[in-house]
């Protein structure tokens, strides 16, 4: 970026990047490499996979519900974390040393609260499937706190944790203290966000298992009564491979970066030259922002069918028109009774994990306390 270049070289940058052994690294090579051009298309992907989905949330009335609004946060949190991370790749290499220190926490800083606020979405995503699964009834709309305290934690906690070190918690001034992966951030602060995402790990891993087994509990009870047990097991294993890949996903995609961070703060200044590669660990949790739309949005039929349409109304093709976007109420009524109607609106909203209309709904449990 020319603008960045016209900067004079940042003494403290240089200080710091010299002291971790990555001053070299920024120095030599060009900027555009095969990396950075496959980074950025990945970027791009990200980007418009999660517009396309934030538009297709906001044509689309029937997609105004709770569950829908959480994944729709979860679009707004990956899209600003593809277009941090090309804010990140242009401000990077080179020019890395012509950034002041508060350019450089804002960069930095940016890209990790828009990562944070991912993983909390995803968080908040299961905290809400495991409240609803558990209470089993109709949500009331007009209690609206439990969406706008957790919408509003994921946001103000991200927020907090990207802009701590520039209000101060930093090495500026205490060299040995700071990260290689990061050379202006403190070890501690680094210490104390890989405690926070692990335990949010944690937590997601928890209450997806704590899902599975009241589903499949639950859903064990119903067949017996029924005498349905080939029902039972499809829908027991479609759920478990449902949750093998939220979590298969989310590990797959954090762990590297976890387990780079932790050697970070263990290894002293220049001792851990694999460190030294951590951008590729970066963009492997990136990448977790291409694949959330995947299976959280498109493995719904109705959501499936609606991002089809706006894709084709995009490329300006007219089949758009003879694709349908969702199950209507009035398509129903030709085909059926009102009843079927409001079956199909129920299916929308269902408790269902990931995949609405398919795996478990509210009217296959027994609705007598004491049952869950």
């Amino acid at each position: 970026m020319g603008l960045v270049n016209t900067l004079p070289l940042n003494d403290i940058i240089i200080r710091h990047y010299n002291f971790s052994g990555k001053l070299e690294r920024r120095m030599e090579g060009s900027f555009v490499n095969v990396k950075v051009v496959i980074i950025l298309l990945s970027c791009l992907l990200i980007v418009i996979e999660n517009m396309m989905v934030l538009v297709a949330i906001w044509k689309n009335k029937k997609f105004h519900t709770r569950m829908y609004y959480f994944i729709g946060n979860l679009a707004l949190s990956d899209l600003l974390a593809g277009v941090a991370y090309v804010v990140n790749i242009f401000l990077s290499g080179k020019n890395t040393l012509h950034l002041t220190p508060n350019l450089w926490f804002v960069r930095e800083g940016s890209l990790f609260m828009a990562l944070c606020a991912s993983t909390f979405s995803l968080l908040a995503i299961a905290i809400e499937r495991h409240m609803t699964m558990v209470k089993m009834r109709p949500y009331d709309a007009k209690r609206q706190y439990r969406l706008f305290l957790l919408l509003g934690a994921c946001w103000i906690v991200s927020v907090i944790l990207g802009i701590l070190p520039i209000i101060g918690w930093n090495c500026i001034g205490s060299l040995h203290t700071c990260s290689t992966v990061l050379p202006l951030y403190s070890k501690s602060y680094l210490t104390f966000c890989i405690t926070i995402l692990t335990i949010i790990l944690f937590a997601i891993v928890i209450l997806y298992v704590r899902i599975y087994r009241l589903v499949n509990d639950s859903s064990r009870k119903v067949t017996s009564r029924k005498k349905v047990k080939s029902s039972h097991s499809e829908r027991a294993m479609a759920l478990l491979r449902t949750v093998v890949i939220v979590l298969g996903v989310f590990i797959a995609c954090w762990a590297p970066l976890f387990i780079f961070l932790m050697l970070d703060v263990a290894c002293s200044p220049q001792q851990c030259k694999l460190l030294y590669y951590a951008e590729w660990c970066v963009a492997l949790a990136v990448l977790n922002s291409a694949i959330n739309p995947i299976i959280y949005t498109l493995s719904s039929k109705e959501m499936r069918a609606a991002f089809f349409k706006l894709l084709c109304c995009c490329l300006g093709g007219t089949a758009a028109s003879n694709f349908p976007l969702a199950p209507t109420v009035e398509n129903s009524r030709s085909k059926s009774s009102g009843s079927h109607a409001n079956k199909l609106r129920d299916e929308i909203d269902s408790p269902a994990i990931l995949i609405p209309c398919k795996l478990v709904k509210p009217h296959d449990f027994p609705t007598q306390k004491g049952n869950l």
